[in-house]
């Protein structure tokens, strides 16, 4: 069951998006992408609110992802890349994005704090960021 309401075409999006975000990173970081768009959809808190489909939180701006402006981002999904989208559709969540709404990937270490929200860990190259239940109880 799908925790965030999709068609097809949304599904094969998200693959790119997560694709293109973090092919290098291995089908973990990419799952990682993933669980981020997704909690941006359900946040509707912070830099995120309105945001009620994949379409949407793909092309925000500002604010979206980089990903959306190059060319590697317009290539077709593959399959496996769909499947690991599925996944993070359905609900699966992968330490440390398991609440985050923010990834980036720094030059060194992961700084504590990204635009006031803490760092809730590092995978590979990218550096996890989360709300506070607090701010943001949807994505808990």
């Amino acid at each position: 069951m799908a925790v965030v309401a999709c068609n097809d075409e949304e599904v094969k999006l998200l693959a790119r998006l997560m694709r293109a975000e973090a092919e290098g990173e291995g089908r973990l970081g990419m799952l990682m992408v993933g669980n981020v768009g997704v909690n941006r959809v359900i946040a509707n808190c912070l830099d995120f609110r309105g945001l009620r489909s994949i379409r949407q939180m793909v092309f925000q701006s500002p604010g979206g992802f980089e990903a959306t402006q190059k060319g590697y981002f317009y290539q077709a999904a593959r399959d496996l890349d769909i499947q690991l989208a599925r996944q993070v559709i359905r609900g699966w969540r992968y330490h440390p994005a398991t609440n985050a709404l923010w990834f980036f990937k720094p030059e060194g270490e992961c700084p504590p704090q990204w635009f006031n929200q803490w760092n809730v860990g590092r995978f590979k190259s990218h550096c996890f960021y989360a709300p506070s239940p607090d701010s943001c109880p949807r994505v808990y």
